[in-house]
C-alpha cells in the first residue's frame, strides 16, 4: 500500500478507480464494527491469490486517500475479504488506475465513523 500511494503522489494521481489482481504471501485487511466505530485488523501469512482489488483515491484533508477492498483466495479455495491495510506481493501485483474528472473529496462524519463523499466540496 505504500508503494502504491507514493505512486499516486508523485504521479499527482488524486481521483479515480483502481482495480488490480495478482499474489501476495501476507497481507493485513481491516473490517469495521459499526457498533463500535472502530476497525478491527487482521494479518494473515500465507500465499494467497488476489482475485480482485477494487477501490477509489480521493481526496481528504487536501491529500490524496487510497482506499481498496480485496477479495484472497486461498490454498484451500476459501476466500478472505475486507479493507486492504497492507500487502506483500509475492508472485505479481497487476494494478490498473482510472482517472475521474470530476473532484472526489471525503470527509469523515463523525456520526457513523467512517469517511464518506463530500459532493458540496
Amino acid at each position: 500500500m505504500k508503494r502504491l500511494q507514493i505512486l499516486l503522489e508523485a504521479k499527482a494521481f488524486n481521483r479515480g478507480e483502481v482495480t488490480g489482481i495478482g499474489a501476495v504471501d501476507e497481507a493485513t485487511l481491516r473490517f469495521f464494527v459499526p457498533s463500535t466505530k472502530k476497525y478491527v485488523d487482521k494479518t494473515f501469512k500465507e500465499q494467497m491469490e488476489v482475485t480482485n482489488i477494487s477501490g477509489n483515491v480521493s481526496v481528504i484533508g487536501g491529500e490524496p486517500l487510497l482506499h481498496l477492498h480485496i477479495t484472497l483466495g486461498r490454498e484451500d479455495y476459501t476466500a478472505l475479504a475486507g479493507h486492504l491495510l497492507d500487502a506483500r506481493i509475492r508472485g505479481a501485483g497487476e494494478f490498473i488506475f482510472y482517472p475521474l474528472t470530476t473532484r472526489v473529496v471525503k470527509i469523515k462524519d463523525e456520526e457513523i465513523g467512517i469517511n464518506l463523499y463530500n459532493f458540496e466540496e
